[in-house]
């Protein structure tokens, strides 16, 4: 019997040895004296849940006349566009349509050139100044 309580005081014994040291015998960045946790404690972890927060949200309040407008969809120019028209097409009015003569040539616009240029040949240089 003695000798089983003492086994258990040598076992809890060696269990307190690795926990506890002697201050010569810690070693490493929590040896120094300025030495301060990065982990912070229980209470400074959170100190308020998203859901309650410690004080109340002020919102500015105006006349609705007097607040400029933030929004991008009213000052859009390309939603002030009417909707686009759309036309069913029957089979008489294709029928009509191929029918018509719809342009000319006289319809396009004229040639630029319409005369030959003439360079000319006495020009200093050949037309390009030394």
């Amino acid at each position: 019997m003695a000798s089983s309580a003492f086994s258990a005081a040598k076992s809890l014994f060696q269990s307190f040895k690795r926990f506890f040291k002697k201050p010569w015998e810690i070693t490493g960045p929590c040896s120094d004296p300025e030495y301060r946790s990065a982990l912070p404690s229980a209470l400074e972890y959170r100190r308020f849940s998203p859901a309650t927060p410690p004080a109340e949200a002020s919102v500015p309040t105006a006349d609705p006349a007097h607040v400029f407008d933030i929004q991008y969809y009213s000052r859009d120019r390309r939603r002030d566009r009417p909707p686009p028209r759309r036309t069913v097409l029957r089979k008489p009015d294709v029928e009509k349509m191929m029918a018509e003569k719809t342009f000319t040539p006289a319809d396009f616009p004229r040639v630029y050139l319409t005369d030959r240029v003439v360079e000319d040949d006495n020009a200093r240089g050949g037309g390009y100044q030394k």
